[in-house]
């Protein structure tokens, strides 16, 4: 499955962050051998300047390198955007401590570290090579900024502190899906744990045209929090294609029909390349119906409803 990407020249973008430049130091075309196959540098014919990571094969991420603004993924911008709305909401922007379930080039830490600029951050890959070729290829903010802590998402979720988070973000992927064991509901418990009791959770779910695997999660969710939500286009809401799904957890409200926060972020979405929709707990629960969450002991049958994606 492929990704939608954001190919739109942003000039109000462009004019707050500098002009891309056409090539970056440590950046060189080439495939590298790493602890969980091999990873390509190659750059993007279509974004001048720009560059595509894929592992084993699969696009992961997307990198401007002088551009952290700049995120070509469109599910990435459905993250900013549930994640901003929130954090304006119910956060400090000063002290806020975020979590990346999945790595890759690290465009999301990137991303919320020119956001956000006095975030600490903790980016959990599971490819010990890949994080150390990330820090030779771009320059990353240091710890305690940004840390990369090479592990399993799942071991690192279970082995923080509790309410040790406002943001946790989900995006990890082997091959073309999500492992089963982030996908149940036990894990979703222990995300609920580390988060404060007013942060988010994201996900990044690949589904497709059944919405199997979406049902599934927000049934999870549904399970823990008080507050679900979910962005994906039109088509991909309606079952017409397959692709990326975006949900969002709270215990403290998210934007609800018909309130400024809600009709804020309905615009915002409205107006990206690829158009997207939020759509509120009631909707999720009606979507939900009487699907049950999966649980640990289904996780290694779980079926494979997935999509390229990563960080």
């Amino acid at each position: 499955m492929s990704k939608k990407r954001n190919r739109k020249n942003r000039q109000d973008q462009a004019e707050s962050a500098g002009a891309a430049s056409s090539d970056a130091v440590g950046l060189v075309e080439g495939t590298w051998h790493t602890d969980t196959g091999t990873v390509q540098l190659e750059h993007d014919q279509y974004v001048p300047g720009a560059w595509v990571l894929r592992v084993n094969g699969v696009p992961s991420s997307h990198i401007v390198p002088d551009r952290p603004d700049q995120l070509e993924f469109e599910y990435m911008r459905w993250f900013t955007a549930l994640a901003e709305e929130h954090i304006d909401r119910h956060l400090d922007p000063t002290t806020l401590r975020i979590l990346h379930l999945g790595g890759g080039a690290c465009s999301m830490a990137r991303y919320l570290a020119w956001r956000y600029p006095d975030a600490r951050q903790v980016v959990v890959e599971l490819d010990a090579a890949l994080t150390r070729l990330v820090r030779e290829w771009l320059d990353l903010p240091r710890a305690p900024l940004l840390r990369i802590r090479a592990g399993e998402a799942r071991e690192v979720t279970e082995s923080l502190h509790e309410s040790s988070r406002e943001v946790i973000l989900r995006d990890v992927f082997a091959g073309e899906q999500t492992p089963g064991h982030l996908r149940t509901v036990e894990f979703v418990r222990h995300v609920d744990r580390v988060l404060t009791s007013d942060g988010i959770y994201l996900m990044n779910v690949g589904d497709t045209r059944n919405l199997k695997g979406t049902r599934a999660e927000l049934a999870a969710l549904l399970e823990v929090f008080e507050h679900v939500g979910a962005v994906a286009d039109a088509a991909m809401l309606k079952g017409r294609r397959y692709g990326n799904v975006v949900l969002a957890a709270s215990h403290a409200p998210l934007p609800e029909p018909g309130s400024a926060a809600g009709a804020a972020l309905a615009k915002e979405l409205l107006g990206g390349p690829l158009p997207a929709q939020y759509k509120d707990t009631a909707w999720c629960r009606q979507l939900v119906a009487e699907t049950q969450p999966w649980n640990d002991k289904e996780a290694d049958q779980m079926p494979a409803v997935g999509t390229i994606t990563g960080a």
